[in-house]
């Protein structure tokens, strides 16, 4: 762990040159309390349809590699060129099922070049996509989540990613009249990608077709994660996601410099990889290879194997995934200098960075380059298509989620002690697909979208200093005094005094007289930190007494620093059994939702509330048990 004079020198040390812009900020407050926010760099004139950036890299590097992915057999890659021909052809097909927004082309499966090709074949000529989780098929026995997509949708054909695997999900939620294709183990029923390759005969056509899409044209329908109930489709616009696109180059313009190389393995239903990355690819001519991993330890071994091969020039994780990294960069010189060879800047989303996990990104960046990386993070939603928030070299920090990018208008509602967050621009959606209750309320009487989540200032006397991430609203509660608990805030402070001991921790205490923790540890880092074998099971180190007086300790101190009941934890219980995916208790972005998980395993909380048992920690910042 670096000392403070170590973070420091690592801080005053340069960072790597790179073209990162950095504008200024215009602040008004109203009469009404709220706060006016936006950049003063405009938005710039931006692409029509997601088409252009195809048709324009298929001209201009028509030999350079725009998709890698690893097969079996080793790699598959595929250029600007083939890719234009390729989606070309299979929009020749996709119009003979006269699809639409009421009939739209749904997807199934995990990230990879095929899934790519019928994507882009579908938005060239105006088909909107609906890429669904794999994980409503694949991790559920109800496919309640599944059934409802296509309930909502209607999808006029159905492409998945392999027969074999999805055929049961699909006879238990799939109408029987609906076309499926699958890309691999075909069923007697389905239908094959080969034969939806059109001949050339019908390429007058997909042009007029792509000719009539403009940035009003639906693009995508992207559902939300459920958290609060069944997801909702986000209609997603040309016109959002290329305004959302040039927003990310004009706040990184050294994106337009070179083409961006990427390892990535953001699933593509999901607004950060399918949006965010994959445009930054497509709209810069860069070249992304497709990650097999997941920031998980158990497939992070398969991120690993790639970039020990492939050198970024910029990389994208979630904080859980940098947690996983850093352990490699310390102890593989060799990663960690191919790692850090070209790589121009880091950023994160879903979740808040931890200032050890931080400082050391910078510290291994120095040891190994000389020079600080840029390392980022923003703040948005899928409404957003994603970014409206993005970091720069003057808005930067563990925290902290920047400015708002060109072209997008903040107003900031007081809410205790932060500010909820809405947004206004051209990459924000116009409502949910077919839920009009839902789109009504998402709005409000200004046309500012409601996000639900809390931000507070860095410095309000210097805007440009940045925005901070304090949590969502609807993670908040009351005690049974009527205090309200400021449950995302309390978490992010739990999080940061518990690090590396635990990777995620759940507030808890709705209607009851105090506020309480469930704990996530990370076993491995835990077994290590009192001396013991990794291969301890969690029971016997959730008893370990040198382990609880550690954890004791440092909540003793965080409780120390809280004034009133809603800032005070008074006990906290270590969890043995990990969120699970198939519960919906872990998101697709690999943070715990805390509603399934207390809704899924109440008896979690009757032994965290209950008065005698001594698997609970019981924090008193006073007197720490020995």
């Amino acid at each position: 762990m670096s000392t403070l004079n170590e973070q420091r020198a690592f801080q005053s040390a340069p960072l790597r040159p790179v073209r990162f812009f950095s504008p200024d900020v215009a602040l008004t407050r109203r009469a009404d309390g709220a706060y006016l926010m936006r950049s003063l760099e405009p938005l710039a004139d931006y692409d029509n349809r997601i088409g252009d950036w195809l048709d324009r890299w298929a001209q201009k590097a028509p030999d350079r590699t725009f998709l890698v992915e690893q097969t079996n057999s080793g790699e598959r890659t595929i250029s600007y060129s083939e890719a234009h021909e390729e989606a070309l052809a299979l929009a020749e097909g996709l119009l003979r099922y006269e699809l639409s927004p009421d009939r739209p082309l749904a997807i199934l499966g995990t990230n990879s070049i095929d899934h790519a090709l019928v994507m882009l074949a579908a938005l060239y000529i105006g088909i909107p996509i609906a890429p669904i989780a794999p994980a409503y098929a694949l991790q559920s026995t109800d496919y309640k989540k599944l059934s409802h997509s296509f309930r909502l949708l209607t999808p006029g054909l159905l492409v998945i990613e392999d027969g074999a695997l999805y055929r049961h999900a699909m006879e238990q939620s799939l109408e029987p009249d609906i076309p499926t294709i699958a890309l691999r183990n075909p069923s007697p029923k389905m239908r094959t990608v080969a034969g939806l390759r059109g001949d050339g005969s019908r390429r007058d056509a997909v042009r007029a077709a792509a000719a009539r899409v403009g940035r009003e044209t639906i693009a995508k329908y992207l559902f939300t994660s459920g958290s609060t109930g069944m997801p909702k489709a986000v209609i997603n616009t040309h016109g959002m996601i290329c305004s959302n696109s040039q927003m990310k180059r004009q706040v990184a313009p050294f994106l337009a410099d070179e083409p961006p190389i990427m390892v990535d393995w953001a699933p593509w239903n999901h607004t950060a990889g399918g949006n965010s990355n994959l445009s930054i690819i497509l709209h810069n001519g860069g070249t992304l290879y497709i990650d097999p991993g997941k920031p998980t330890p158990a497939l992070f071994g398969l991120s690993l194997e790639l970039l020990k091969r492939v050198s970024p020039t910029l990389y994208f994780n979630v904080p859980r995934g940098y947690e996983l990294l850093i352990p490699q960069l310390e102890v593989d010189r060799a990663l960690r200098e191919h790692f850090f060879r070209r790589l121009k800047f880091l950023w994160y989303a879903a979740a808040s960075m931890q200032p050890a996990t931080w400082f050391a990104l910078e510290r291994l960046a120095v040891e190994t380059v000389g020079h600080r990386i840029l390392t980022v993070a923003g703040l948005g939603m899928t409404e957003t298509s994603p970014i409206a928030l993005f970091g720069n070299v003057h808005a930067s920090g563990p925290g902290v989620v920047g400015i708002p990018v060109p072209g997008v208008e903040l107003k900031l509602i007081p809410h205790e002690h932060s500010f909820e967050i809405r947004y206004r621009g051209p990459n924000v959606t116009s409502g949910y697909w077919r839920d009009p209750a839902a789109t009504k309320t998402a709005f409000d009487e200004e046309g500012f979208l409601r996000s639900g989540d809390l931000v507070s200032f860095i410095d309000m006397q210097r805007p440009k200093a940045g925005l901070r991430f304090d949590g969502r609203i609807h993670e908040d509660f009351k005690l049974s005094s009527g205090t309200k608990v400021s449950a995302g805030k309390l978490r992010l402070d739990a999080l940061d005094a518990l690090r590396p001991l635990a990777h995620e921790v759940v507030v808890v205490g709705a209607d009851r007289k105090d506020v309480r923790i469930l704990v996530f540890p990370d076993w491995e880092v835990c077994a290590a930190t009192v001396g013991l074998n990794h291969t301890v099971k969690p029971a016997e180190l959730a008893a370990d007494k040198a382990l609880r007086a550690i954890f004791q300790e440092r909540l003793a101190q965080l409780a120390a620093a809280g004034a009133g009941s809603s800032n005070r934890i008074v006990a906290a219980l270590l969890v043995e059994v990990p969120p699970s995916s198939a519960a919906g208790e872990l998101t697709e972005k690999g943070t715990v939702n805390s509603r399934a998980l207390q809704r899924n395993r109440p008896e979690l909380l009757g032994i965290l509330f209950g008065d005698r048992d001594e698997r609970v920690l019981r924090i008193d910042s006073q007197n720490l048990e020995s």
